[in-house]
C-alpha cells in the first residue's frame, strides 16, 4: 500500500488571509510546516479528521480545495484519496470558515523598531506588507524571536532615526534653503565613509547601525536574519547511526571562514571618575600581584558613534581570587547572587571585567612595562577564551534573531603599561564567531605562543568544522589558512575606554570602605572596619556616609547582622539620591542594631599592621570595649589579654 505524505502550510496566497496549502516540502504549523501522511485508500472523511485534530479545528471549521480559486472542494465522503485523484506531493489549499471574507485578520508581517512593545504577535494568517515609518530598521516577522525582552538602551535606540544630517555646503549646494541634494542628504549611519573620516576614524559601525544596514533598502531586510553560529552536529537526523559512525550533510556543522566583524555591541567604555580605577589599582601597587575585578554599571548612547552605546562603569567588585605576578585564578563566590541583586535594585548591572597585566619597570618614577603590542599580542589566546566565556554567560537580547539572543555586551578592560610607560586601560570584546567556538568547546590556547589559539580536531566525542582564516603570503596574495593554529586577532574587536573631563559620582561617599576579599592586605569588611568609617565621615548627610558600593554589599551579605530583606528603602534612596528615603531608613530597627553593633566593637581596626582602614595610624584599643581576636575572629569580652578560643595573646 503506497503511503501518500502531504504538509500543510499555514500561510497567504495572492493577498488571501488564512489560506493554507498541501504540499511536500516540509513541517510547518503557525509557526511553519506540518506534515500529514495519508494512504490511497483512505477516506476523505477520515483524512479531513486527521487535518482537523492536526490543527485543532472542528469538524466544520475549515474547508480544503484542489485550487486557489476555492473549486473543487474536498467534502466529507466514504471516496478514496485515489478516486479523488490526490497524489503524493500535490498542492491542496485550506482555508478557515470565515477567513476569506474577513480583512481584519492580516497582520503586518514587518516590525517597526520604535518599540519593543510594538512588535505585532505573531499569527497564523499573517501577510507580508510595507510599511510607510521613515525609519529603515524593518525585520520579517519570520525572523522574529516573539516575547524578548530587550535592554532599555537597545528600546531606546530603535526609536531613533539614527541619519547623519549635514548642513548646506556653500560652495556644491546650488539649491535652496529647504532642498537637498548629494551633498548634504542625510547620511546613514552605517555610511563607512563617514566613519572613516571621523577623528579618530571609526573601525566598526554600531551594532543597531548594521541593523539598519542589514534591513534596509528596497526588501526592508525581507531575506534578512541574525542567525547564532552553531559548532555542534545537529540532533535528530534518524538517516544514519550516529557520530562518529556516521554524519551527513543535513546534520554536520558548516565549515566557519574567521572574519573580521565590521561592528561591535559597545562603542566605548568609560569609568564615571578615576577613584574607581585606582582604588582597583591599589591591590597591585601593595601587593605586586594582578587582580580581577567585575564592573557594574549601566548602557547610555555614545553620541560620538551614530547609534553607538556607552559601557559605564560605576563600581567595580572584586570576587574571591587566588593571584600572582603572572597569574589569577578565580575561585567560587557565595556572595555573587547577592551582588547582582544588590546592583539591579540600584540600577546597576554587570557590564564587564577588568583585569591587570602590570609589570614595574622603575619604582623610583612610577612606570611600568610596555608589554602588550603589536610586536606580541594585545589578547592572550587564554583571555580571549574567558573573555568568550563570560559573553556567553551575558548575552544580549535581540528580538531580531530566532534565538532572542545575539552576540553581547559584556566588555573585557586591560590595566596594562602603554608606549609612555604609564598605566592604561585597553577595552576589548570577542567577536560572536570566537563566542561560538568558546561555547562549543572547540577552542585552545597555546601554552607557548599567547598570541595563537588552536581549534580542536574531531575526535570520537566531538565533532569540530573546518574553521579558516585568511591572510596574505610574502608577495602579497590572498591565502586561506587552517586554523591550527589560529592569531587570535582575528577574533578581537577594540572598545575604546576614557575618563570624562567632569567626574561622575553613582556613589558620592568621601570617605572609603574597604573593598572585599583583600584580607591579604589587612583590610577586612568587618564591624571594627563599619565604626572605623563611620567614625571618619564629617558629612552631617546621611546619604553621603551610606553612598559606597562596598559599604552596602558589606550590610548585606556581613554574617552578622545581614539586612538583604530589609535595606531596599536605603538602596532606593541611593539610586534616587533621596535623602528624605535615607533619614527614614536611618530610623529603622536595623541601623539602630548596626550603629549598636559598632559602639559595642569599638571603633578599633581590624588590621594587624597597625593601620585603620583608611590607611591611616589606628586609635589605640578602648579596655572597655569588647575586642576581636586577630587570628580566629572570636568577640572577647573587655578586659582580657588573651583569646577565650584560641588562647592567642590580644596583640
Amino acid at each position: 500500500m503506497e503511503d501518500i505524505i502531504v504538509s500543510i502550510k499555514t500561510g497567504s496566497f495572492n493577498g488571501r488571509a488564512g489560506s493554507t496549502r498541501l504540499t511536500s516540502s516540509g513541517l510547518q504549523s503557525p509557526d511553519g510546516m506540518r506534515k500529514i501522511a495519508s494512504t490511497k485508500r483512505e477516506t476523505a472523511s477520515a483524512f479531513l479528521k486527521k487535518v482537523g485534530k492536526e490543527f485543532g479545528f472542528s469538524s466544520n471549521g475549515f474547508s480544503i480545495y484542489l485550487n486557489r480559486n476555492k473549486t473543487g472542494e474536498i467534502l466529507s465522503q466514504n471516496k478514496t484519496m485515489s478516486l479523488l485523484k490526490i497524489k503524493h506531493g500535490d498542492m491542496l489549499y485550506l482555508y478557515p470558515s470565515g477567513a476569506s471574507s474577513s480583512s481584519s485578520a492580516e497582520v503586518m508581517d514587518t516590525a517597526t523598531p520604535h518599540s519593543s512593545s510594538s512588535l505585532p504577535s505573531i499569527s497564523s494568517s499573517s501577510i507580508s506588507s510595507s510599511s510607510s515609518s521613515s525609519s529603515s530598521s524593518m525585520i520579517p516577522r519570520s525572523f522574529s524571536a516573539p516575547q524578548v525582552q530587550e535592554d532599555e538602551i537597545d528600546q531606546y535606540l530603535a526609536k531613533q532615526d539614527g541619519k547623519i544630517y549635514r548642513n548646506k555646503d556653500p560652495q556644491l549646494c546650488r539649491h535652496g534653503a529647504l532642498g537637498k541634494c548629494v551633498h548634504c542628504v542625510p547620511l546613514e549611519p552605517f555610511d563607512e565613509d563617514y566613519l572613516n573620516h571621523l577623528d579618530p576614524p571609526v573601525k566598526h559601525m554600531s551594532f543597531h547601525a548594521y541593523l539598519r544596514k542589514l534591513t534596509g533598502g528596497a526588501d526592508k531586510g525581507k531575506f534578512a536574519a541574525l542567525e547564532n553560529i552553531s559548532c555542534k552536529i545537529k540532533s535528530g537526523c534518524e538517516g544514519h547511526p550516529p557520530w562518529p559512525e556516521g554524519i551527513c550533510t543535513k546534520c554536520q556543522p558548516s565549515a566557519i571562514t574567521l572574519n573580521r566583524q565590521k561592528y561591535r555591541h559597545v562603542d566605548n567604555i568609560m569609568f564615571e571618575n578615576h577613584t574607581i580605577a585606582d582604588r582597583f589599582l591599589d591591590f597591585w601597587r601593595k601587593t605586586g600581584s594582578q587582580r580581577m575585578g567585575y564592573l557594574y554599571g549601566k548602557y547610555t548612547e555614545h553620541t560620538d558613534i551614530p547609534l553607538g552605546i556607552r559601557a559605564e562603569v560605576a563600581a567595580i567588585y572584586e570576587p574571591p581570587q587566588n593571584a600572582t605576578q603572572n597569574s589569577l585564578e578565580l575561585v567560587e563566590d557565595p556572595k555573587a547572587a547577592a551582588v547582582d541583586e544588590i546592583a539591579a535594585k540600584l540600577g546597576l548591572c554587570k557590564v564587564g571585567w577588568i583585569f591587570t597585566d602590570l609589570l614595574s619597570e622603575d619604582t623610583r618614577i612610577g612606570t611600568v612595562r610596555y608589554t602588550r603590542n603589536h610586536e606580541s599580542h594585545y589578547l592572550s589566546a587564554e583571555e580571549c577564551i574567558t573573555a568568550g566565556y563570560f559573553q556567553n554567560h551575558h548575552s544580549n537580547s535581540c528580538r531580531l534573531s530566532r534565538d532572542g539572543q545575539f552576540g553581547s555586551k559584556f566588555v573585557t578592560v586591560v590595566a596594562t603599561g602603554g608606549p609612555d610607560n604609564q598605566v592604561h586601560f585597553e577595552g576589548y570584546q570577542v567577536s560572536n564567531q570566537c563566542m561560538a567556538l568558546v561555547r562549543d568547546e572547540c577552542l585552545l590556547p597555546c601554552k607557548d605562543a599567547p598570541e595563537l589559539g588552536y581549534v580542536k580536531e574531531s575526535c570520537p566525542e566531538q565533532y569540530v568544522p573546518d574553521v579558516f582564516y585568511k591572510d596574505k603570503d610574502k608577495f602579497g596574495n590572498d591565502i586561506t589558512f587552517l586554523a591550527r593554529p589560529l592569531p587570535v586577532e582575528y577574533l578581537i574587536i577594540d572598545i575604546t575606554t576614557t575618563f570624562p573631563k567632569d567626574p561622575q559620582y553613582t556613589f558620592c561617599s568621601t570617605q572609603r570602605f574597604p573593598i572585599e576579599n583583600r584580607d591579604i592586605l589587612g583590610e577586612t569588611q568587618d564591624f571594627h572596619s563599619l565604626a572605623t568609617y563611620l567614625s571618619q565621615c564629617t558629612s552631617t548627610a546621611f546619604l553621603d556616609i551610606v553612598s559606597d558600593f562596598h559599604l552596602l554589599l558589606f550590610l548585606v551579605t556581613n554574617e552578622v547582622m545581614p539586612l538583604r530583606d530589609s535595606i531596599g528603602l536605603l538602596l532606593d534612596a541611593v539610586r534616587t539620591s533621596n535623602e528624605d528615603l535615607a533619614q527614614t531608613w536611618k530610623k529603622s530597627e536595623q541601623w539602630a542594631t548596626i550603629e549598636q553593633l559598632c559602639s559595642t566593637v569599638g571603633g578599633q581596626p581590624s588590621s594587624s599592621l597597625g593601620y585603620g582602614a583608611m590607611g591611616g595610624p589606628s586609635a589605640p584599643a578602648s579596655s572597655s570595649a569588647m575586642w576581636s581576636c586577630l587570628h580566629c575572629t572570636f568577640m572577647n569580652q573587655p578586659g582580657t589579654e588573651h583569646c577565650e578560643m584560641c588562647s592567642l595573646p590580644r596583640s
